[in-house]
């Protein structure tokens, strides 16, 4: 009996404290002073302006850091304050910027990450809006890496304990880490407030593909939320070579609808124009494109300036480089972001947010 009773005893005391801690994280998250004495926040420079964003959203200043080049181009970095067990989070693209490749910001998102922790730092969540080398998912060819996961494996090398991250390419990429969790966000819930103030009508959401359904399906249960019925529609793509489209086939029906394309990024353009020729030409009302990351490589803006296309919604996950179309709007996602930093240095649901 005194056994089963300590035991008892025991549970309940556990029980309490778990209480007590649960009850405590919220003060955390309401009060921005207390944020700001556990937490900083640093950038690279790929998405500066995106990182000032998140910072006002949090009401707390960027940290203090030296991220430039050498003149022989080699990176240099330098923590202008100290970090030492303090969580840290480092928001960077790993995509190309106006200055700088791809590669380039990748290799100081990775020296950020090493020089925090050999500053001693409590923990480190790299925030990253868009994961470049997504596309690299998986070996179509033989001798070919899988630049994705091998990307995931830098970084965990690296010292990393969280990354979160906005609408991957593919899921499986969330599974390539295999010790530090992956919290994937999405731009659904930033884009449709403002999708829901366009007088929508006879709505069709429109997966470019067969791959993007699953993700054109969630968006059209979000619009449903907000209520705005929709229908789903698809286009079959039948390739003439590798990244040159042959022909194109509408499933469903878009007649006299405001039809959204939905996909997580837009490169060349090429694709997406065409796509919106072949709604229009089957007689859809309006054509917009919801477009999570704007890779806008080679003419992709002038293309898109030039189509259909009533308006294209995109993110700041990537920065705009050259003149930007008048049909082309951009939805900050930094309280999105920021909303989920708070979350994660508090303990509580990211997943919530959806």
């Amino acid at each position: 009996m005194n056994k089963s009773f300590s035991i008892v005893i025991m549970s309940l005391t556990i029980l309490c404290t778990s209480n007590l801690q649960t009850q405590a994280r919220p003060a955390v998250c309401s009060d921005n002073s207390k944020f700001s004495e556990q937490a900083l926040i640093f950038s690279g420079n790929a998405t500066m302006d995106l990182a000032n964003k998140v910072a006002e959203y949090l009401h707390i200043p960027l940290g203090k850091a030296l991220v430039q080049k050498f003149n022989d181009g080699e990176i240099q970095i330098q923590i202008q304050e100290n970090v030492r067990n303090r969580d840290v989070f480092i928001i960077q693209s790993t995509c190309p910027s106006a200055t700088q490749s791809i590669n380039d910001n990748l290799m100081e998102l990775f020296l950020l990450v090493r020089t925090m922790k050999r500053s001693s730092t409590g923990s480190i969540t790299v925030v990253i809006p868009y994961y470049g080398y997504a596309r690299q998912d998986r070996k179509t060819t033989p001798r070919v890496p899988i630049s994705a996961a091998d990307v995931a494996m830098l970084l965990e090398q690296a010292g990393v304990d969280r990354v979160l991250t906005v609408d991957l390419h593919c899921g499986q990429i969330q599974g390539f880490f295999r010790n530090a969790p992956v919290d994937n966000l999405y731009a659904a819930s930033v884009f449709i407030p403002y999708l829901a103030e366009k007088d929508l009508q006879n709505v069709v959401v429109v997966s470019p593909d067969a791959g993007g359904v699953d993700r054109a399906n969630k968006f059209l249960k979000q619009l449903e939320k907000k209520g705005i019925p929709a229908d789903i529609a698809m286009i079959s793509k039948q390739r003439a070579a590798a990244g040159v489209i042959g022909s194109m086939n509408l499933i469903g029906d878009v007649t006299n609808a405001d039809a959204i394309i939905v996909d997580d990024m837009c490169d060349t353009g090429g694709t997406l124009v065409k796509a919106a020729q072949l709604l229009k030409d089957s007689g859809a009302r309006r054509v917009f494109a919801v477009i999570t990351h704007p890779v806008f490589s080679s003419k992709a803006m002038e293309k898109i300036g030039a189509s259909v296309l009533e308006e294209m919604i995109i993110a700041d996950t990537i920065p705009l480089r050259g003149t930007v179309p008048a049909n082309i709007t951009t939805i900050s996602v930094a309280p999105l972001l920021g909303q989920a930093i708070l979350r994660i240095q508090c303990g509580e649901s990211v997943s919530a947010l959806f």
